[in-house]
């Protein structure tokens, strides 16, 4: 028998255990109805008469129950009685489980009738649950509110034609109301308008579903929400007593949990003596007045200890001749009074004495709404904070630049001027090993000077002005280029040895001239030059600028009216003449070659624009200088930074890692500036003006990417005079290996600054 009693116990735990899990589920997943029907128990306990509806007598309801409580016909009673008949069947085969059990064969049985229930009501469930996601309209989980205003009050909304807003932030207006007669007729047609309530927060009417009125028809009785809920469920002892033969702690009760502790006696006799001596004192809570002057005398002491506390402006208080019964002193004389209107109203007194025989014949005070208006002003617009003025000296704010004696060495001043051109100079360019100087002027000569000693070592004549000369950066071929109008010459400079001497000559030999194709050949001739015994490339428009790629074989040149056909290379090696495959929108004014990669700088009037020579298509980078016109270019030796020169005495330090827009924009020169130069080794950088002068800067980069190239102005270098044609300096250039700078005047002298 007392096996059969293990199993029976055991038998129950399950069941128990198993309706628990079962009872959890259900409830899991009628959550989502039971939220927003809690929400409307509420209102609908008010509106229960409302809601009532005489649906007959065959009504299961008990109305002594419950008296003025909801119908069960009018919740759908044909669900109901389903549901109760079913309880009713499950409960009976419990009881009939019970009485059988003793039996093995029935037990297997009734389980498997059990499990065949258990999937029968989950069906119904599964479409109880399709039924209420179909016709349910009030749920929150499914549908966001319409109305967004949150906690606010609807009784803000009283006089106003919207009850909020939704998520777009646009106004919800109110719906129409019917009138009661419309309202009561549509009700008498509906037959479902007993199951409508009516949402004040959205300003809609929402249609409860069955489950939710089921709901709400069992906590109106004071029931569970769910119907599965069982408040009677059999206690599960977890805790096995058939085995245990000792108590669980068989130690008897100490005695201090009897008898008062004496510690804690002492304690509060100490604080007692300590409270009664004045040792300990307790802060009584101070009572705060419920109505308070604002601007109270009483309260300004305490508000004096605050540093930034301004106390308010206090009126000027009445004398005498505010009396109404003053001394004849105070009383104005006529002709006082006249000369009050000939004032300005500013200056003219804002209240005159009057004498009044008795306080009854005074009127009322015309100025007294003015003034105490003024007051309130005053009051108002009063400083109620003090704010401290900081005292700033303004060399503090400069940026920390280093001495210009830590920075040496740098051009400082004239060491050496090279006279013998006639007209201005306008072009000038070093040899690669610094020991030679050409320059050309408007004159039409092209001289080479000896650096150190100011020597003119040959000179050429042309029929045209020179613009621009570029020597070879081969130290190999020592040669130049000289444009000149729309002719490019190349001249042997017949410098180095012999054998270098015969290299050159073979390279300038035309020979037999390789086929050009049509599009180059409208645009240069290569011919050979009787009269120098050099190459001469002509043009089909004037060339402005010309410059050599640092292998020394490739040379670019400049046309600004040539627009797209404005730029070409020319390969000296190859007697051949490339165009740019790039489509340059705007006018060119000069190129650069980079230092170390296959990369072209090509500046127009605006912009800069980067381009990769071994890729056609669009630039790499495009650079915004914001200038009105670009005059010139240089690139560090280091290849990512460019300075840009403009006709109105700007000069941009673009850092080609950090951004597509000026790093530093240096406003110096007050006239154009002719050209920028940046020095092969030192860190040094210049720029020529047509205002005379030419600026020296210290530009150093550093390796490293986190930090700023550090730019500081060294030293203004004068000494040319301004021609009446205007002009200034119009060139100036680095020595290769020493901190000197040449500069090219309109004066026609060429100086050397040294340090």
């Amino acid at each position: 028998m007392s096996k059969k009693s293990e199993e029976l116990d055991d038998g129950k735990m399950r069941e128990t255990r198993s309706k628990s899990k079962n009872d959890s589920a259900i409830s899991k997943k009628q959550k989502q109805v039971v939220k927003p029907v809690e929400k409307e128990v509420k209102s609908l306990k008010e509106e229960e008469e409302d809601l009532l509806v005489d649906s007959g007598d065959d009504s299961d309801y008990d109305e002594d129950s419950m008296s003025g409580s909801l119908n069960s016909d009018d919740f759908d009673s044909d669900i109901f009685d389903s549901e109760d008949d079913g309880s009713q069947r499950g409960t009976e085969e419990d009881e009939g489980h019970g009485q059988e059990g003793l039996d093995d064969n029935d037990d297997e049985s009734e389980q498997g009738d059990g499990e065949v229930g258990e999937e029968e009501d989950g069906s119904d469930d599964e479409d109880s649950e399709r039924e209420v996601v179909e016709e349910s309209d009030s749920s929150e989980d499914e549908v966001a509110p319409r109305n967004t205003v949150g906690d606010v009050p609807l009784e803000w909304y009283k006089d106003e034609t919207h009850i909020g807003y939704d998520i777009a932030g646009k106004k919800i207006t109110k719906k129409e109301k019917q009138d009661k007669l419309d309202s009561f007729l549509a009700t008498m047609d509906d037959s479902k308008n007993w199951r409508k309530i009516h949402d004040e927060y959205n300003d809609e009417e929402v249609e409860l579903t069955k489950e939710e009125s089921k709901l709400i028809r069992r906590m109106l009785k004071g029931e569970a929400p769910h119907a599965d809920f069982d408040p009677y469920a059999p206690y599960v002892d977890w805790f096995k007593w058939d085995d245990a033969i000792h108590p669980l702690s068989s130690a008897p009760e100490p005695k201090r949990r009897f008898i008062p502790s004496k510690w804690e006696a002492k304690k509060v006799v100490k604080y007692v003596r300590a409270i009664r001596k004045g040792l300990m004192k307790f802060d009584k809570p101070e009572e705060k007045p419920d109505a308070y002057l604002l601007w109270d005398d009483s309260t300004s002491d305490q508000k004096s200890k605050h540093l930034t506390y301004i106390p308010p402006p206090k009126p000027k208080l009445p004398g005498h001749e505010e009396s109404y019964n003053p001394s004849l002193e105070y009383i104005p004389t006529e002709e006082e009074k006249a000369s009050y209107e000939l004032m300005f109203e500013e200056d003219r007194p804002k209240f005159i004495p009057k004498r009044f025989t008795s306080l009854r014949s005074i009127p009322a005070y015309e100025n007294a709404l003015k003034e105490s208006f003024e007051r309130c002003l005053d009051l108002y617009l009063c400083p109620r904070v003090r704010k401290k003025r900081i005292n700033i000296d303004p060399e503090s704010l400069k940026p920390k630049l280093p001495s210009r004696k830590d920075l040496r060495p740098y051009p400082n001043s004239c060491y050496l001027e090279y006279k013998g051109h006639t007209g201005a100079v306008t072009s000038l360019s070093t040899e690669s090993s610094g020991q030679w100087i050409a320059s050309g002027s408007k004159d039409g000569s092209v001289r080479i000077w000896e650096v150190e000693t100011g020597r003119c070592l040959k000179t050429w004549q042309f029929d045209e002005a020179v613009k621009c000369v570029a020597w070879n950066p081969l130290s190999d071929f020592s040669i130049l280029a000289v444009a000149m109008g729309r002719d490019l010459i190349i001249l042997n400079t017949e410098l180095g040895t012999d054998e270098e001497q015969s290299n050159i000559k073979e390279l300038l030999n035309l020979g037999n001239l390789p086929e050009q194709s049509a599009y180059v050949a409208a645009i240069v001739t290569w011919l050979p030059d009787e009269l120098y015994g050099g190459i001469k490339i002509r043009h089909f428009k004037n060339i402005s600028y010309i410059h050599w790629h640092r292998k020394g074989d490739y040379l670019s040149t400049v046309m600004s009216s040539g627009e797209t056909r404005g730029i070409v290379t020319h390969q000296i090696s190859k007697k051949l003449t490339h165009k740019l495959p790039y489509k340059i929108r705007g006018l060119p004014v000069c190129t650069v070659f980079h230092p170390s990669r296959s990369i072209i700088f090509i500046a127009t009037r605006k912009n800069v624009r980067v381009y990769d020579l071994l890729k056609d298509g669009v630039p790499i980078k495009k650079l915004e200088t914001g200038m009105r016109e670009i005059s010139s270019m240089a690139i560090h030796p280091g290849g990512d930074n460019l300075i840009v020169g403009s006709k109105e005495g700007k000069m941009c330090w673009f850092d080609m890692d950090l951004s597509s827009k000026p790093y530093k924009t240096l406003k110096n020169h007050p006239k154009d500036i002719t050209n920028v130069a940046f020095h092969r080794s030192y860190p040094l950088f210049a720029s020529c003006s047509e205002d005379s002068t030419a600026y020296v800067f210290h530009g150093k980069v550093y390796s490293d990417l986190n930090e700023n190239p550090l730019i500081v102005p060294l030293e203004i270098l004068r000494g040319h005079s301004s021609s009446t044609n205007g002009g200034g300096v119009l060139d100036c250039k680095f020595h290769p290996r020493q901190p000197w700078l040449f500069t090219a005047g309109a004066d026609s002298i060429i100086k050397l600054y040294c340090h």
